[in-house]
This record gives structure tokens, C-alpha cells and sequence, in this order.
């Protein structure tokens, strides 16, 4: 009876491990698009104000993204603006860590990481700057029993 009892618990926690292995995190949204940028690259930020950017904010594990505004000079980011709902931005003001909003560089269609005293990280990523998916090999037919 004991040998039941220990291969029933045993069976049970295996289940339960199992099914904790099955529970793969869940992308954030900055996850999401680094992975696409990732995958396709991006063209060149060229110097200008962009109004179809997206801001990035993560603390930890969570992240939010918005909609937002960018100034780019000499290739460097220098200010960047979160769209509010009534269509006015909002200058992103923070106190920024080791002047990390300073000299921001844009590499493949996203900006280094700019760290607040507070540990949120700030991103902006130009989503129309990824390249076209390309092309996949086409796949020849299986044969045909004739």
C-alpha cells in the first residue's frame, strides 16, 4: 500500500512539473518588436522629427509601449515625446542615470537604452525603418502516385 501511495505522489509531481515547463513566459511588447527588428534589420535613421515612432518603458518584467514623437540630429536621438490621447505629446522629462539620455545612439531602428534613477528603461524604436520580409524559398511538390 505505502508503494502505491509513494508511485501516486510521484506520478502526481511529476504532472506538476511538467506543467510548469509548459508555461513559457509571455513576450512583452518590447520583446516583440526587438525580436522583429532582429529578425529583418532596419534601414538608416536619417535626421529629422519622426511622428510614427514608439516609446518603450520597462521596470522589471513588465513593459508598456506607446505611441510618440522623435527628434534626431547628427544621427543621435535628442528628444523624445509620448502621444496623448487628446493628440498633444508629452515631452518624456526624467532623471536620467549617468546622462544616459546623452549622445543616444540609433542601431538598427532602435535607440540605446536610456536609465532613469528610478531603473525604468526607455527605448524608442522606428517601426516603418524594417526592412521588407524576404522572399522564402518556394517548396516543390511531393510526387504523385500516377
Amino acid at each position: 500500500m505505502k508503494q502505491i501511495i509513494a508511485l501516486t505522489f510521484i506520478l502526481f509531481a511529476q504532472i506538476s512539473l511538467a506543467q510548469q515547463d509548459d508555461k513559457t513566459p509571455e513576450l512583452n511588447c518590447y520583446n516583440k518588436w526587438a525580436a522583429k527588428f532582429e529578425e529583418r534589420g532596419a534601414n538608416e535613421v536619417a535626421d529629422g522629427i519622426y511622428t510614427d515612432v514608439i516609446i518603450t518603458n520597462r521596470q522589471g518584467s513588465q513593459a508598456k509601449c506607446f505611441d510618440g514623437k522623435a527628434e534626431v540630429k547628427n544621427g543621435k536621438l535628442v528628444k523624445f515625446y509620448i502621444l496623448l490621447d487628446d493628440n498633444t505629446y508629452d515631452e518624456v522629462a526624467k532623471t536620467w542615470k549617468n546622462k544616459s539620455n546623452e549622445n543616444v545612439n540609433i542601431i538598427n531602428g532602435i535607440s540605446k537604452t536610456m536609465i532613469t534613477v528610478h531603473n525604468e528603461l526607455f527605448n524608442v524604436l522606428w517601426p516603418k525603418k524594417i526592412k521588407a520580409k524576404k522572399a522564402q524559398p518556394k517548396k516543390a511538390a511531393e510526387p504523385a502516385d500516377d
